[in-house]
């Protein structure tokens, strides 16, 4: 008898910690790491063969938690978004998914696709201030639904030799647009196919109009596109008076924007932060041998140094996963600090950039030492903003973009033709 009451305790407690684990995901904290039996992470990727980071963030998370297995399912690039619209509708339980941009993030979301992550986040005492603003970009009618891992923001680049040259003291991180535009116009010099540019706008309509919603007063999702005015006539202004390329002859040319810096015909080109690599890549192949630079992205007068806009690659939960739990185990980490400087050492730029981690980027072979406090920022506004139509709207501004940098529309009649067809669309 007393040999029967001492074990039943014992069987008790037993089964009880199977429930709660099976429950709850592991006692402690809710993560993996307090589990002993394994467990088997599906994530949604692309170009697996070719983007070295994913599997090197996942090799130090199971480094960490041995107990834990990540399968990548790999997808092209160009398919993504439309492969994970087709599996998730059809059920898809894999249990991380990877949102490449943001309009694959508002259809997920508004699908009811991915996670709310509000209590995890509480739970676990994460600060999202560490993403300067990135999470708030994310934010949709008070819940977060991802975490980013990767942003690519803008910068501006700089040709060292042009400026040593013409005498003049190079770019600062404290620079707004109206000192570019005439720093722009003192580096401008020569003619024909010896004439140096002072800048260069690649054709892109976020080249111009990202430069409009950095006070964060106005996103390109608006009823009224007047505030874009001041940008645009400072670009089509540089335009007429020879200080950029003309922008027909760039398109017409199919003209890549690395092609005018690296040849040394441009001064200053504002551009996103993936250029870096092509930038070190092409160096070390003697594809060209002027001395470069980054700086903090120029802004509007009146907005803090540092404030940039930029692209988000997240990490979210789908609905369907049976492992909801090590599944934020995991986006905690590969978000994280530890997963930041795995990142960075594959010179890939993190959404967390801190002193530190961009001391790993900024340390690689040929990275120029100005990266570091180049690629500290303040706030990052979204290229793309959270909106049900946010990919009719961004049809809408690539049209008229053109045809105000064609001069086929004055830039007033361009940005009513902009505020009068998307009202249309929101409507």
């Amino acid at each position: 008898m007393n040999k029967w009451l001492n074990r039943r305790p014992v069987k008790f407690l037993a089964a009880l910690l199977a429930v709660l684990f099976a429950l709850n995901g592991g006692l402690i904290s809710g993560g993996v790491s307090a589990q002993s039996e394994s467990v088997t992470l599906t994530m949604s990727a692309w170009d697996v063969a070719t983007t070295p980071y994913w599997q090197a963030v996942i090799d130090a998370y199971e480094a960490a938690n041995p107990n834990v297995t990540v399968e990548l399912v790999d997808i092209p690039s160009a398919e993504y978004q439309d492969t994970m619209n087709i599996r998730l509708s059809g059920g898809d339980d894999t249990d991380i998914l990877t949102v490449k941009d943001i309009p694959g993030y508002s259809a997920m979301l508004t699908r009811g696709q991915i996670v709310p992550l509000n209590d995890y986040i509480e739970a676990s005492g994460l600060d999202l201030s560490v993403y300067s603003g990135a999470a708030e970009e994310l934010t949709y009618e008070g819940s977060i639904y991802a975490l980013p891992f990767r942003s690519d923001i803008w910068i501006l680049y700089y040709n060292k030799t042009i400026f040593d040259a013409a005498g003049l003291a190079y770019p600062t991180n404290d620079m707004t647009w109206a000192e570019f535009d005439a720093l722009a116009r003192e580096l401008t010099s020569g003619s024909g196919a010896d004439k140096i540019y002072g800048a260069h706008f690649h054709v892109w309509r976020s080249a111009v109009e990202l430069g409009t919603v950095q006070d964060g007063l106005n996103t390109i999702i608006s009823d009224d596109y007047s505030f874009m005015a001041p940008m645009y006539d400072m670009v089509t202004g540089m335009q007429k008076d020879g200080i950029i390329m003309d922008y027909g002859e760039l398109r017409a040319g199919n003209i890549h924007y690395s092609g005018p810096f690296e040849n040394g015909q441009v001064a200053m080109l504002p551009m996103g932060s993936w250029f870096i690599g092509r930038l070190v890549g092409d160096q070390a192949k003697d594809v060209f041998d002027f001395d470069w630079g980054v700086a903090k992205y120029p802004h509007p007068e009146g907005v803090e140094a540092g404030t940039t806009a930029g692209t988000l690659t997240s990490l979210a939960i789908n609905e369907k996963s049976d492992n909801k739990d090590a599944a934020w185990d995991f986006i905690q980490f590969y978000a994280g600090p530890e997963g930041a400087k795995v990142l960075a050492g594959t010179g890939n730029l993190p959404a967390l950039r801190t002193p530190e981690i961009l001391e790993v980027f900024a340390s690689l072979e040929g990275v120029p030492a100005e990266a570091t406090e180049a690629l500290q920022t303040t706030t990052v506004r979204l290229e793309l903003p959270m909106h049900p139509n946010v990919g009719e709207v961004e049809q809408i501004l690539n049209e008229e973009h053109e045809l105000i940098m064609t001069t086929s529309l004055s830039v007033d009649e361009g940005l009513e033709e902009m505020t009068s067809r998307i009202d249309e669309v929101l409507e």
